[in-house]
């Protein structure tokens, strides 16, 4: 998808580790487009069914940490419950802080395609406003 497009996400090639940018019209939509970004770097979504929704609240922090901390809870969720989300929706919760609404599938629901990722690495990570654009570049651990 070309970066032109006001929503969207792609995986960008890197050493020995996946990388992914997203970008939209807002921060909470970049990091909902994060999130998908991640999953399809491993997964093959399709024929999938939503299942239960899920909330997640990332309390009040830097941009940059607010975005890692939501992946992060991907990465927990897909460990600790077998779960990962087809779909996400992301708001400001008005302190400073997101909330994060996840429609989940099963892990042995999707095709495993690439590597799992186990860490959102810090190292080069950006998050950020140009004009009215948020953008987002994240390096995850395989």
């Amino acid at each position: 998808m070309e970066q032109s497009a006001r929503r969207g996400h792609r995986c960008v090639p890197h050493t020995a580790d996946v990388r992914i940018e997203a970008w939209a019209p807002t921060r909470e939509a970049c990091v909902a487009e994060a999130v998908t970004a991640l999953v399809d770097t491993f997964v093959d979504r399709a024929g999938a069914e939503p299942g239960a929704e899920r909330e997640f609240r990332a309390p009040a922090a830097a941009d940059e940490d607010l975005l890692v901390t939501v992946l992060d809870e991907v990465i927990f969720r897909m460990d600790t419950a077998d779960e990962l989300p087809l779909s996400t929706e992301v708001a400001d919760d008005g302190a400073g802080g997101l909330v994060v609404r996840w429609r989940v599938t099963g892990t042995d629901a999707v095709e495993l395609i690439g590597a799992v990722p186990k860490a959102v690495s810090l190292h080069e990570l950006r998050f950020g406003r140009t004009g009215d654009t948020w953008s987002c570049a994240v390096t995850l651990d395989v």
